[in-house]
């Protein structure tokens, strides 16, 4: 009862871990710390919603403050973490002030990865992680008013429709040969280059930009190519960084994230790690990986709470994400890396409905359902439990999915 836990980032990982915590009968202390003036709030919808000006603030808070009361949870917004004092259990703070901990929680998400070229320090060079970086953005956003995205991945494409539907005659630059080619199949990037491009978005690909122009505000963006786009805004999307720094300070180990097990434990026996930051080992893929998801952000910010509530319990969750364009939620489940085939089910070609699934050795691994809950559902369900499907009755729109899942 007198032990203390502080959680150091205010994210989606800390709200599922606070509460977590209480629930498993935590009876000590806890602390949050977060460098935002804000209690967590869900992060989706800054690109998408808070963007488009469909939600405030208040809206997108992951629990009202008044949970957090309720579970006696103690936030020090606005504050950042400099130093973890592990031989000492200390919490040094930006302003030199130190707060003791006997259970510390590492939920200190990621970054957005910046750019380095003349005029990166233009007004309205944006980048878009935080709520503070959607006012921004908006303050430059105008009717007929040109937008350069910077990065075809999800973020950019989202953004890019947004601002066209707030009225703005939006480009976006891809480096690559397509849009989504990290993250995706050659079929899904060319929907979404098709529907971005019915809906007036111009996307260009294989294009680099090589630096910005204007006096204090931006209105030029060169290329690599030799051309040039006007904007009256520009974002800038281009991966993220995951936060590391404090962790390595203190000696944790550390491999592409803040290394934890099965019990969300990092190699201090003291210390728990959730979300973005983190890298651990998923038994379905049989591989480590380090997710960017609310999903894994917060399922594996509960196997935390466990831990330090004595209550252990093993992460072994299938991932899954989402995104929202115009018309069309694309809902995936699994990780497509390493597919050797893959089945469109539905057309892609004319409809905004249809199911890419990703099969390796014949084994469905992963699926993109855009507008398709079903074959999400079904789909993860699928992945699982491993279910060698019938590929035609897999390709066949007319075949109830729910009859391949009950295999």
């Amino acid at each position: 009862m007198n032990q203390t836990c502080v959680v150091i980032g205010a994210s989606h990982a800390a709200a599922s871990f606070v509460t977590g915590l209480r629930q498993d009968g935590w009876e000590g202390k806890i602390q949050v710390i977060g460098d935002e003036p804000y209690i967590p709030y869900h992060r989706p919808p800054l690109s998408k919603a808070l963007l488009a000006g469909e939600k405030n603030l208040e809206d997108i808070f992951i629990r009202p403050e008044e949970v957090y009361l309720k579970a006696d949870v103690e936030f020090l917004l606005g504050v950042k973490a400099k130093e973890i004092d592990v031989n000492n259990h200390q919490i040094v703070l930006a302003n030199t002030k130190k707060i003791h901990y006997d259970k510390l929680a590492l939920t200190v998400g990621s970054r957005v990865r910046k750019i380095s070229m003349p005029g990166d320090d233009l007004l309205g060079v944006c980048y878009l992680r935080d709520y503070n970086d959607v006012l921004q953005i908006k303050s430059f956003v105008k009717q007929g008013g040109k937008a350069v995205i910077i990065g075809g991945g999800y973020i950019g494409l989202e953004a890019a429709a947004v601002l066209n539907k707030l009225g703005m005659h939006v480009t976006v630059l891809e480096m690559m040969g397509r849009v989504l080619e990290r993250v995706t199949a050659p079929e899904i990037s060319e929907f979404y280059t098709r529907i971005h491009t019915e809906e007036g978005v111009d996307i260009r690909c294989e294009i680099g930009a090589t630096g910005f122009e204007g006096n204090d505000k931006i209105t030029r963006v060169l290329c690599n190519d030799g051309s040039s786009f006007d904007a009256d805004l520009v974002i800038i999307g281009i991966g993220i960084i995951p936060n590391i720094e404090l962790a390595q300070d203190a000696g944790l180990k550390i491999e592409n994230g803040i290394v934890v097990d099965e019990f969300a434990k990092t190699s201090n026996p003291d210390i728990v790690s959730a979300g973005d930051c983190t890298s651990h080992y998923n038994a379905i893929y049989d591989r480590w990986i380090r997710l960017e998801s609310v999903q894994n952000a917060s399922d594996q910010a509960r196997i935390a709470a466990s831990t330090i509530a004595g209550k252990e319990k093993s992460y072994n969750a299938l991932p899954w994400f989402w995104s929202d364009q115009y018309d069309v939620k694309l809902q995936i489940a699994g990780l497509s890396q390493g597919y050797d085939e893959i089945i469109i089910r539905g057309d892609r070609t004319v409809n905004r409905s249809f199911a890419a699934f990703y099969l390796k050795d014949g084994i469905i691994i992963a699926v993109d359902a855009l507008n398709k809950a079903p074959e999400f559902m079904m789909g993860k369900r699928l992945i699982i439990d491993k279910v060698v499907v019938d590929k035609n009755k897999l390709a066949d729109d007319k075949v109830n999915i729910r009859e391949l899942a009950s295999k």
